[in-house]
């Protein structure tokens, strides 16, 4: 009966590995095709989304930065330099000048920032909780996504998707390359995923 146990747990694994070996070789294609789009280089001055106050892109930049350090430092389970990012993010929240914001901007800001914020938060006081990081990193991405949306981001960025994190319910993160670094699954399964949308 152990046997059976075992060899049917391996099977499962060895299907999941599959599974995500699959999605990668989608986009591992397309990015044999364009090796240069990880070495783009952005311009220093973010540029600012139609209708968007200048200071507000600023900061909205600031913070996509943190992010994608928090994000990076996930991809190499790297949790103390999540930590500093989550909380250099939470700030960053915190600071942005919202007198500067439209009525319709100010509300759906803070509708974004009153949970970012708090997710960026618990982040950064997780140093040596990695899967609890990653938990709130889920819930982050989808308001930092809604937040690149609503204000730009100063450079294209990528929506990326990994289908096996929370028990295969899958989660998106952010990326500036469209090389893929999964942040939920760090070195272990590091090219699991696939692009899903590009923002610029």
């Amino acid at each position: 009966m152990k046997n059976l146990i075992i060899i049917s747990t391996i099977g499962l694994l060895s299907f999941s590995m599959v599974a995500c070996n699959q999605s990668n070789k989608s986009t591992s294609g397309n990015a044999d095709k364009d090796t240069t789009a990880a070495k783009t280089t952005f311009p220093a001055e973010p540029q600012s989304k139609s209708g968007v106050d200048p200071k507000t892109t600023v900061s909205v930049k600031e913070m996509v930065e943190n992010y994608l350090q928090l994000k990076n430092a996930l991809t190499k389970d790297n949790s103390n330099d999540a930590a500093t990012a989550g909380k250099a993010l939470s700030d960053g929240f915190a600071k942005l000048d919202q007198s500067v914001l439209t009525p319709a901007q100010k509300k759906s800001y803070t509708d974004i920032a009153d949970d970012a914020k708090e997710m960026a938060e618990h982040i950064g006081i997780s140093a040596g909780k990695l899967p609890h990081q990653r938990e709130h990193f889920d819930m982050l991405s989808k308001d930092m996504v809604d937040l690149v949306k609503l204000f730009g981001a100063g450079q294209p960025l990528f929506v990326d998707h990994c289908p096996m994190y929370n028990n295969k319910k899958g989660a998106d993160w952010l990326s500036e390359t469209k090389e893929i670094k999964n942040p939920y699954m760090g070195a272990n399964m590091s090219t699991c995923g696939a692009i899903k949308e590009e923002l610029k």
